[in-house]
């Protein structure tokens, strides 16, 4: 069993690679849900379904999230009677918010949800949102404290941050089977995801960090950074900001307290040794993911990585 630790498009991409390698079956996805937010009245958990949409090749490939050939006539009505429409969602995309939401308040849990989903979608992948309770990734900015999705669309993630708050973290636990998913895994892997607002939202769950220290399968990352530049999103700004070195050996030492093996693009060759020097292996390869081979071609090179014998 393969578990990934997942944001939105970095994760999925990775996910595309994997799931031509690994039957779906044996590949656990624990999905950041420090995104989630209420839309018009609707619960929208925006980094599950660009894993829904990607793997089920539904996905806006272009943007990396919604649906392809989509329409918009829900928002422009929204838009005509007033609504602050900065958030915007297709008409396919909002029927699984609705979907959602009528299942969460008829008492389902979000991962009973995400799983009722999953089957609709036709995957075989398990998806785990990593906790049914309420988490929310909040980024302090001179500003004031907003909700990420704020920060990241409506403000385009132009405001400089302080501090990143994950809000009641503290005091929730992880989804049903990510613990047991973690001690019985025969590698986990960290998606190319931010480290601060997609990883490390899922580490802030009590009981996952320690899980990955105790843990005997080897933890390995990709790096979302290649030769100082992000592959997607602001995971550049937001490290600088806050004091991080903003290249791939900074994403090594974010995970150092847990990670065995880093893999870097060849672009960051010259970082081998600092990584190194952090007690951490790590492996050069091409980490661009611009078509399905080269996705597939990414994701042996991981798992090779530890003589990783995948089933077919």
């Amino acid at each position: 069993m393969i578990v990934v630790f997942s944001g939105g498009v970095g994760g999925s991409r990775f996910l595309e690679g994997l799931i031509q390698v690994v039957p779906q079956e044996d590949i656990v996805v624990v999905g950041n849900t420090g995104d989630d937010e209420e839309f018009y009245g609707l619960h929208v958990s925006p980094d599950l379904d660009i894993v829904l949409y990607t793997l089920a090749g539904v996905v806006n490939t272009k943007q990396g999230w919604g649906f392809r050939h989509e329409t918009f006539h829900v928002m422009q009505q929204l838009t005509k009677l007033g609504n602050d429409a900065w958030f915007r969602l297709g008409d396919n995309d909002l029927a699984t918010h609705m979907y959602r939401t009528q299942l969460l308040q008829q008492g389902k849990t979000l991962t009973q949800v995400t799983d009722s989903l999953r089957k609709i979608f036709g995957l075989q992948i398990k998806l785990i949102p990593m906790s049914d309770q309420t988490v929310r990734t909040l980024i302090k900015t001179s500003h004031g404290i907003i909700p990420f999705q704020e920060y990241f669309v409506k403000n385009r993630s132009l405001a400089i941050v302080q501090d990143v708050i994950y809000k009641n973290a503290e005091t929730s636990r992880p989804a049903p089977g990510i613990l047991k998913a973690i001690e019985q895994a025969q590698m986990i892997i960290l998606a190319p995801s931010n480290p601060l607002v997609s990883i490390g939202t899922i580490l802030a769950i009590p009981g996952i960090l320690e899980a990955l220290q105790k843990t005997k399968a080897p933890v390995a990352a990709i790096s979302p950074i290649i030769n100082g530049l992000a592959v997607k999103g602001p995971v550049i700004s937001m490290m600088n900001s806050m004091g991080m070195e903003a290249s791939a050996a900074g994403i090594a030492k974010a995970y150092q307290n847990f990670l065995d093996l880093m893999i870097i693009d060849k672009q960051d060759e010259d970082l081998q040794k600092e990584i190194t020097k952090l007690g951490i292996k790590s492996i050069v390869t091409n980490t661009i993911m611009k078509d399905k081979i080269a996705k597939k071609k990414l994701a042996q090179t991981v798992l090779s990585a530890y003589f990783f014998k995948p089933k077919f």
